[in-house]
């Protein structure tokens, strides 16, 4: 297995993750390599396309009713001052 050193690491950055280590019942070094871990997972992930966010992020309150399709209609710029 590989090692790394982290030099120059804040003191304030190294409570903390002691702390957070604390918290999740192991070592320092484990909540490091998994910090590492889930931070090249999320690297490999290809980030979902932007509908899908939308509709996820909409997915539990969801739309009363339809909305109507707006096909060969111009794009008219808001108003703001009404």
């Amino acid at each position: 297995m590989a090692q790394l050193v982290v030099r120059q690491l804040e003191e304030d950055v190294k409570v903390r993750l002691g702390r957070r280590a604390a918290r999740h019942g192991v070592s320092m070094e484990e909540e490091v390599r998994e910090i590492l871990r889930d931070a090249v997972k999320r690297e490999e992930r290809s980030p979902s396309k932007l509908g899908s966010r939308i509709a996820a992020r909409f997915a539990k309150g969801g739309l009363t009713r339809d909305l109507p399709e707006l096909h060969g209609q111009l794009a008219r710029p808001a108003d703001f001052k009404k």
